[in-house]
């Protein structure tokens, strides 16, 4: 593939069909899909600010206007949606899950809206604007959150933001909350992963509980102090934690696959004031991702 190209045949060949239908508002249709598309990848690859996209893939109005309406209409969330679920029907996805979340550094162009510190309530659903756009002061400064869920591969199937200073275990029942994998045939979507596996931040009551009523094995760590404080508490303290130590070796994946992520230097910091927006890039890379995992197994 030439430096000058960001999709490869197959890789657009997977996406192509599921892109909208190319009819803009006023009936004139979309031109170029892939010249936009592909300019779209290279913005965020380069992290480069929209005006400075080069002008061979044409106006750069043109191309933010597009990416935010995708961004707004969730076309790059139903394409993630139907790669996900056409990998689930052919055995691709490996459902012993990860889970956890990288920290960016919020340039000062994304940080010039005014922002309104919220709760949680602000990133459950996926579409509408935090009234902080997912930017929160955290030790490092002003900084943001990319949190996910990826498969025994390291490839996302949930990706959400927040602010930097939130703590990750408050995301967790959030981000399982948005896991739900169409099947091929009738049924609901597959919301339940064989295992989690997560780091000690993950360790809590409530989320071992959710696990535990789900059925779903709990490979998650506990902290020394939360130990100590069990056995400090005697038989009222509960069980001791214990989990698969040699499995929870496989947590790795989700480390490597934030450093693919991070491979686009628009997604290494954060350039975007909308939440709406920064997230969708997340979404876009794992699209590119899953394609080119597909288009190696046709």
């Amino acid at each position: 593939m030439p430096r000058a190209a960001e999709l490869t045949d197959a890789q657009w060949d997977r996406i192509r069909p599921l892109l909208p239908s190319p009819i803009g508002k006023r009936g004139r249709p979309f031109r170029q899909d892939r010249r936009v598309i592909e300019a779209i990848i290279w913005r965020y690859r380069v992290g480069s600010p929209w005006r400075d996209v080069p002008e061979s893939f044409g106006p750069w109005q043109t191309l933010w206007k597009r990416h935010r309406r995708y961004s707004g209409d969730g076309t790059w969330d139903h394409i993630l949606a139907e790669l996900l679920a056409d990998a689930d029907a052919a055995g691709e996805i490996n459902w012993a899950v990860s889970v956890d979340s990288t920290i960016n550094r919020a340039h000062q162009h994304a940080t010039t809206l005014p922002r309104v510190t919220g709760g949680l309530s602000n990133y459950k659903k996926l579409l509408p604007e935090p009234a902080d756009h997912g930017i929160g002061r955290s030790r490092g400064g002003l900084s943001t959150k990319i949190h996910q869920l990826v498969d025994g591969h390291g490839l996302p199937l949930v990706v959400l933001v927040g602010p930097g200073q939130a703590g990750d275990a408050p995301m967790f029942p959030i981000l399982m909350g948005h896991l739900g994998v169409a099947r091929s045939g009738p049924g609901r979507p597959r919301s339940k992963p064989d295992r989690v596996r997560g780091d000690k931040a993950y360790s809590s009551r409530a989320i071992r509980a959710h696990l535990r009523q789900r059925g779903i094995v709990a490979v998650i760590p506990e902290p020394s102090d939360q130990a100590g404080h069990q056995k400090r508490r005697g038989s009222s303290g509960g069980r001791p934690v214990r989990y698969d130590a040699e499995d929870y070796r496989g947590r790795n994946v989700i480390e490597r696959g934030f450093n693919d992520t991070k491979q686009w230097r628009g997604l290494a910091s954060r350039y975007d004031k909308l939440a709406l927006t920064s997230r969708v890039g997340a979404v876009l890379r794992a699209v590119t991702l899953w394609a080119s995992r597909m288009s190696e197994t046709r």
